[in-house]
């Protein structure tokens, strides 16, 4: 596998020289440590540590085990593709409410925002089924596809809006994280407490089958969105997720030491996401 040569100590000063302003995080705005598994045995020990965390809801386990005091947890629901293992796949698929693959998940296929087959199954079953196993709320992820397919099946970008509105509306009191969703983050901002940075400084790359680092107007480019989102409702909490090798500790402690530099709660895992990766010790 082949890494960009980054060292700790030049990715921490770029950090500081380029990227100077903070999100304007307080000690008390949320959760500072965080992670995500989507693994099926998550180590209790280890899940203990954090103050929030993501899981995947398929599988039936007790979550009082995993969970450290005080801390939340979320299960994770796709919204904007739906994985074909998943057992409401071929319903949705004969009402005509998937598309195409992703082609960098083949067997994820697009989920037509706009259709009321998979609204209602979103409302009235796979969130309320999330809520009823113990998680104190959930994890939105995919709607960035809503953007990607925008222009040949117009109304999905309003469509996935409104969907998000209808989930706070009819879940008030849960927690509701997003996974960048950028294009309909200001019509929502209002409407959800955690916004994730996925890919925030490094990523992996689906070609060369690698991990790089994102250049630094990638980085600047969702910076800029977190911090506006975060004007636009101070409550928000700030959270960036990158991907690297975990046997490069050194890169690791430089991606959590930059985010944090600029006022982001960062995790760094694998792209399988399949366990939690302890931060390395400094």
């Amino acid at each position: 596998m082949t890494l960009l040569p980054f060292h700790r100590r030049d990715l921490f000063a770029i950090s500081l020289m380029v990227f100077g302003f903070s999100a304007g995080a307080s000690p008390d705005a949320g959760p500072q440590l965080w992670g995500i598994d989507y693994g099926g045995s998550t180590d209790p020990a280890l899940a203990r540590r954090y103050n929030l965390l993501v899981l995947e809801p398929g599988f039936n386990r007790p979550l009082a085990p995993l969970r450290g005091k005080g801390a939340k947890l979320l299960g994770y629901i796709s919204l904007g593709e739906v994985h074909m293992d998943r057992p409401f796949a071929p319903a949705l698929a004969k009402a005509g409410a998937l598309g195409d693959p992703n082609p960098n998940w083949r067997d994820a296929r697009y989920a037509d925002l706009r259709h009321p087959a998979w609204q209602t199954m979103v409302l009235d079953e796979l969130v309320p089924t999330i809520l009823r196993k113990g998680y104190d709320g959930i994890f939105m992820d995919t709607l960035d596809n809503a953007e990607a397919l925008e222009r040949q099946k117009p109304g999905m970008l309003a469509s996935a809006a409104e969907l998000v509105r209808a989930i706070r509306k009819r879940f008030p009191g849960t927690t509701i994280m997003m996974n960048r969703g950028y294009a309909i983050l200001p019509k929502v901002v209002s409407h959800i407490d955690i916004i994730l940075a996925e890919a925030m400084a490094s990523r992996w790359n689906f070609a060369g089958k690698h991990y790089e680092m994102t250049s630094a107007d990638d980085w600047e480019w969702q910076a800029v969105k977190l911090n506006a989102a975060r004007a636009a409702n101070p409550r928000l909490n700030l959270m960036t997720l990158d991907y690297w090798d975990p046997a490069d500790q050194a890169t690791i402690a430089a991606l959590y030491a930059r985010e944090r530099a600029a006022g982001f709660q960062p995790y760094v895992s694998t792209l399988a996401l399949d366990r939690l990766i302890p931060e390395p010790r400094s």
